[in-house]
């Protein structure tokens, strides 16, 4: 750990990522939660929340699913 003093203000402590790299870390953040919103809808309905899922699925048209008999599912454009 630094002391403050020691730390330049205007100084290169962390390199700004490329426009790749940003978009690549987007991606993966983006990617990772469309998974977790996968695992929350198949909880709801594992507990039998279809409702609740299907409300939770429509609110959020991004991730991409959609709830069909109690199942989840991609939907298809």
């Amino acid at each position: 750990m630094k002391r403050i003093s020691n730390i330049n203000p205007l100084g290169e402590e962390r390199p700004n990522p490329s426009e790749q790299e940003r978009e690549k870390l987007q991606g993966e953040r983006l990617q990772r939660e469309r998974d977790e919103a996968y695992q929350m809808l198949i909880e709801l309905c594992n507990l039998g929340e279809y409702d609740m899922a299907q409300q939770l699925a429509n609110r959020h048209f991004n991730w991409g699913y959609e709830i069909v008999d109690g199942i989840v599912m991609e939907r298809i454009d």
